[in-house]
């Protein structure tokens, strides 16, 4: 039976319910009809992302061409696979996409000679040009221009597939034999005439449909929609996108690409040497020294993606710089190989001053926290402490550094306190709420700010959990509470249909039990309880600082509130009521005039150093 049979059958009998609980695995969705309604052609805009990449490539006819010269003066969907991928939800999701475009496009002749397929194997020992022709026959139809490619060598593959982010890895047996299967992301790429990439798709987005129309908003447009790159040098060290007014259609990213940032390296012992203002002295353990050899050799690991598994993940992709050390893109993090993890990443400014951490407080030091993401098998997937030591005493360009910074090699204890020493520089205050409220500087907040800072620590009750202190503010009391959030959610009590944003102002009412059709088994968070077996830790979670908080959006432990607005309204209705809901938690009577100072008061407590910190940040990685 062809592989085209296949995959056909797969996709019907999967959507009409028969394999629905054979199949050890659930189908991706572009298997299935859309499970939601789809935004009108041209209702939306397509920023471009980046410039597509061009490289030496082979078509089944044994010629060399360039991929831009492919490309032409079309729209072009590339994808990247290998023909022998056994995983449904893989490469062939992306062929059977591309065949369902094909018939799509054989019934609309108006696209027919305006889009163009390419697909491209990572694989080319087994993918020769004659292999992929084989390959092709399945798929190519009359009238639609569909290109099957390969290349010389993997050698003349890497830039390309460097150029596009498209990470894949070679699996390998117990005996070290390579067995002719790849660990790889999914991604297609959407490329305009102009050959700027304007969408990358994974398995979760992958679907005919979505693709026919961005492909058609694209047909649609008259000017590119572009992500500024006229910013002043100085506005490249801003901190990124922290996706304000994203619920709104006129929404605009702040964001840029990596080709456009720019780094330009700090001194990072400034703050332990001389706290900023508003913070006490930088807490530093007596075994572990802070210096400048062991900040750089944290600072070099932290942003090193082969501490992963796999070498696809490092530290800073769930506590992303530009986001605030966090990450704003999704409520909760997502790990190797696009791994749900079922909580919001925190953030790491002002961690050295934490004596609590993790949401539900089970570590205390930093040395020691940095194993947990290390080894999880959702977060960085390695199997143990040794492997991941044997891998960095392997990397020649770490040869020397841990002599250098702790007289020995690599081990345990000298790797997490290397990473323990860069994530204790990440500190930050001096905010406009320091200089008013500690420096007396007194036209530095505004009469709304003032207001709050009034209702934060009086009527509102906040400063009994989130402490401001004589003469500095951590903003919190590195304690547990339960809020209620979570609660809901833990005990089944939600509505049949979630609202969930798939654009800038566009909500779609999707039903939960096709969500979990298609999402990663969940956990009942109980928070706390799960470290202590105690029912009162029902859903107790840290209290997190509250500096920088405008930065670090979406909030809560599972990152179930958008906004600073929304968060102020959760605790003015106080909370959600249970059994074991902190008393402190109550109703609080402010007006929409109070939610407003309120919200001015916590904007105000953004450092002054975060351009700096951030910049430092994109300088270890070029």
């Amino acid at each position: 039976m062809g592989i085209l049979i296949r995959l056909w059958l797969i996709g019907l009998l999967y959507s009409q319910g028969v394999l629905a609980d054979a199949l050890p695995i659930k189908l991706a969705p572009g298997y299935s009809p859309l499970a939601f309604e789809i935004s009108p052609v041209g209702s939306y805009a397509l920023p471009v992302i980046s410039t597509a990449a061009d490289g030496e490539v082979l078509g089944t006819d044994n010629q060399t061409q360039q991929l831009h010269e492919l490309m032409g003066d079309k729209i072009v969907l590339l994808s990247f696979i290998y023909s022998t991928c056994s995983d449904v939800n893989g490469c062939p999701l992306a062929t059977m996409v591309f065949h369902k475009i094909k018939r799509r496009l054989q019934q609309e002749t108006q696209l027919r000679g305006k889009l163009r397929l390419l697909t491209l194997s990572f694989n080319p020992e087994h993918d020769a040009p004659e292999a992929m022709a084989r390959y092709a026959k399945s798929f190519q139809g009359e009238g639609v221009d569909w290109q099957f490619l390969t290349t010389q060598s993997e050698r003349q593959l890497q830039p390309i597939l460097d150029n596009y982010q498209q990470s894949i890895q070679k699996v390998y047996d117990d005996k070290g034999e390579f067995t002719g299967t790849f660990s790889h992301i999914l991604r297609v790429y959407l490329i305009d005439t102009n050959k700027k990439i304007r969408n990358i798709y994974s398995v979760t987005f992958l679907h005919a449909d979505t693709l026919i129309n961005d492909v058609k908003t694209l047909l649609q447009e008259k000017e590119v929609p572009q992500i500024a790159n006229n910013i002043e040098s100085a506005a490249l060290y801003q901190a990124g996108d922290n996706k304000q007014h994203y619920a709104q259609q006129n929404y605009q990213t702040q964001s840029m690409a990596l080709s456009h940032r720019q780094g330009k390296a700090t001194n990072l012992l400034t703050t332990i040497q001389r706290p900023m203002l508003g913070l006490p002295k930088v807490p530093v353990p007596s075994n572990n020294p802070i210096t400048a050899a062991k900040v750089a050799l944290g600072r070099k690991l932290f942003y090193d993606r082969r501490l992963s598994l796999n070498d696809t993940f490092s530290c800073a992709m769930c506590h992303i710089p530009e986001q605030g050390f966090s990450s704003n893109e999704m409520q909760t993090a997502v790990g190797i190989e696009g791994r749900t993890v079922p909580r919001n990443s925190p953030t790491i400014y002002n961690v050295a001053y934490a004596t609590t951490l993790f949401h539900d407080g089970r570590e205390s030091s930093l040395e020691q926290q940095v194993w947990g993401p290390l080894l999880a098998a959702n977060e960085m997937a390695n199997p143990s402490i040794g492997f991941v030591v044997d891998k960095i005493k392997a990397l020649p360009d770490y040869q020397g550094l841990f002599v250098q910074s702790f007289a020995q090699e690599p081990d345990m204890l000298t790797i997490g306190q290397a990473l323990a020493s860069y994530q204790r520089t990440l500190n930050s205050a001096d905010s406009k709420f320091d200089r008013w409220y500690f420096a007396k500087q007194k036209q530095a907040v505004s009469l709304a700010v003032k207001h709050g800072l009034q209702l934060f620590t009086g009527k509102a009750g906040c400063s009994q959990c989130h402490s401001i202190a004589a003469g500095y503010a951590l903003f919190t009391d590195n304690q547990l509470h339960n809020t209620g959030i979570g609660y809901q959610e833990s005990m089944q009590i939600v509505s049949a249909k979630q609202s969930i944003q798939v654009a800038p102002g566009v909500f779609v009412e999707v039903d939960r039990q096709n969500l979990k059709s298609v999402a990663a088994a969940g956990t009942n968070d109980l928070g706390r309880y799960a470290i202590t077996q105690n029912p009162q830790d029902r859903w107790k979670y840290k209290t997190p600082s509250l500096r920088n908080i405008a930065l670090t959006a979406p909030y809560m432990h599972n990152g179930s509130i958008a906004n600073l607005t929304a968060v102020v309204q959760f605790y003015n209705q106080g909370g959600v009521v249970n059994e074991v809901l902190d008393p402190l938690i109550k109703p609080l009577n402010l007006s929409e005039a109070e939610v407003q100072d309120l919200v001015a008061f916590l904007e105000a407590l953004t450092g002054s150093n975060v351009p700096q910190l951030v910049a430092d940040a994109y300088a270890a990685v070029e």
